[in-house]
């Protein structure tokens, strides 16, 4: 089981990425840093999903703007065994690093 820096991402524009998969078995408490490196705004969606594409009722944060240089934080998201956080930007340049706990039920 982690604990810290469970994930990592480089955001490509336009594209669902799954930056954290919670293992099976266990859940997670996990907090969210999303940071606009680039010199652009950002449209940022966040989901807490059961697969890759996120259904309508699983985003956390839905066409949130966030400024160039700027950071969006989420803490305290718990999430079930095989759970995913997925992230989409409408730009490039922007980070994304999930860190908390992983612990068993």
């Amino acid at each position: 089981m982690a604990t810290g820096r469970l994930a990592a991402a480089d955001l490509a524009s336009g594209t669902n990425t799954t930056v954290y998969t919670t293992p099976a078995a266990i859940f997670s408490v996990v907090s969210v840093n999303i940071t606009n490196r680039g010199n652009q705004p950002t449209v940022i969606n966040v989901a807490i999903a059961d697969s890759d594409t996120p259904s309508l009722g699983e985003y956390i944060e839905f066409e949130s703007e966030l400024n160039p240089k700027a950071i969006l934080e989420r803490t305290g998201i718990v999430l079930a065994a095989t759970q995913k956080i997925v992230v989409r930007s409408s730009q490039a340049n922007v980070s994304v690093v999930a860190f908390g706990i992983e612990t068993t039920a």
